[in-house]
């Protein structure tokens, strides 16, 4: 991958809608070179989808928190594959600290939002939880 290829990652990364005419007036580069190199990340796995960002004002009656969960032992991939089956979690994220993985869960309702995290905390191989709910994002 080259600083072309960088560059045209980071313009699809702000809006994956940009029209291809665009992308190639500011990377200075053909139509052609910009969609060609655009089939070639999609063919060899770095870009794997597209999707939508929501204004979080968008989702206004959803409970956003982000759970750090340290694991008990060797028991990350227990853990991680039943939060994967957890419809009430978002995202995954593993890391190092305090925390050994990073939960981003939503729920509709705080009674719901509650029944989430009982399943979460009866999962083996989970040692310890500290959850905080998201007030505010200022930045998307």
């Amino acid at each position: 991958m080259d600083a072309t290829d960088q560059q045209l990652l980071s313009l699809l990364r702000d809006n994956a809608r940009t029209p291809v005419t665009t992308l190639a007036r500011v990377l200075r580069v053909s139509r052609a070179t910009v969609q060609n190199r655009i089939a070639k990340l999609e063919q060899d796995g770095t870009i794997v989808g597209y999707s939508v960002r929501l204004r979080p004002e968008a989702e206004a009656h959803r409970i956003r928190a982000l759970m750090g969960i340290a694991v008990e032992g060797n028991k990350s991939r227990t853990v991680l594959q039943a939060l994967r089956g957890e419809p009430n979690v978002q995202a995954l994220h593993t890391t190092n600290g305090r925390w050994d993985i990073i939960a981003e869960l939503r729920a509709e309702t705080l009674e719901a939002f509650d029944r989430t995290l009982d399943r979460i905390r009866l999962i083996d191989g989970i040692g310890a939880t500290e959850t905080s709910i998201l007030l505010s994002t200022y930045k998307l």
